[in-house]
């Protein structure tokens, strides 16, 4: 449960995190490590579509790894018709490199690579979920509670390409809810970012059992922009590129 209202003024940060990318040295893949051609696939945030992590897409593929977009406009359908979607590119992917893929995902897109995780643990190496209220989708601050209901309630009136209020506790969804109550599968990498000063989530509800928890000190969209959370992805995907796919120790980058 929400235990208090993310300010949702610290989201005001994002401009200023875009500039910090630029001059930090990590954008310029100083200081971490290098990619080997591994498929990352990137997944959008509630409401976000792919362009939203294109400026991460773009350090990724200079870093030496090749980033796939999710194909999605925007992130607002029923999560087990996306996952079916992701579940299949994902399968795609493994099969024409011949290796595991890594996932990245903001938000809700961190919730549905988690859910990935559980469906293709054959195809997937490791998730890195960036600010996904993975124990609570509700923790949110009050005015995305209701953005989320807004979408819902259309859903639930038939409007195509939009979850539905079914969706959070009825029959549409209820395999992929068993599916994540199961253990998190062992060989697949897993880290969590969250900022304790994140203007979206409760920083709480990111908090999962079974990940190498890491904290930077970012907004939460802010995230896909930020220097120190760029860090904890590139050590967690060579973590998962290792020879036995793995997570880095609990730790905090900030």
């Amino acid at each position: 449960m929400l235990r208090s209202n993310p300010p949702l003024w610290r989201e005001s940060r994002l401009p200023a995190e875009r500039v910090a990318l630029q001059l930090d040295p990590v954008w310029r893949g100083v200081g971490v490590p290098r990619g080997d051609g591994q498929a990352v696939l990137l997944v959008a945030g509630f409401m976000a579509g792919d362009p939203t992590l294109g400026t991460m897409a773009a350090w990724l593929k200079r870093l030496g790894y090749k980033p796939r977009r999710a194909g999605l406009r925007a992130n607002v359908d029923c999560a087990s018709r996306a996952a079916d979607r992701l579940e299949e590119r994902v399968r795609e992917l493994h099969a024409e490199t011949g290796r595991r893929v890594s996932i990245v995902g903001q938000s809700r897109g961190g919730s549905l690579a988690r859910l990935l995780a559980h469906r293709a643990p054959d195809s997937v190496a490791g998730i890195v979920t960036l600010g996904s209220p993975l124990m609570d989708e509700l923790a949110v601050h009050p005015w995305v509670k209701l953005q989320v209901r807004a979408v819902a309630v259309l859903g639930s009136l038939r409007v195509p390409g939009l979850f539905s209020k079914a969706c959070r506790d009825g029959e549409c969804c209820a395999s992929s809810r068993e599916l994540i109550a199961e253990p998190f599968p062992e060989s697949v990498g897993f880290v969590s970012v969250h900022s304790q000063s994140d203007g979206i989530v409760d920083w709480r509800s990111c908090l999962h059992p079974a990940a190498s928890n890491v904290r930077v000190n970012a907004s939460h969209i802010g995230m896909s922009v930020h220097g120190e959370t760029y860090r904890v992805v590139a050590r967690s995907l060579a973590g998962f590129n290792a020879a036995a796919p793995q997570s880095p120790p609990l730790a905090e980058a900030a």
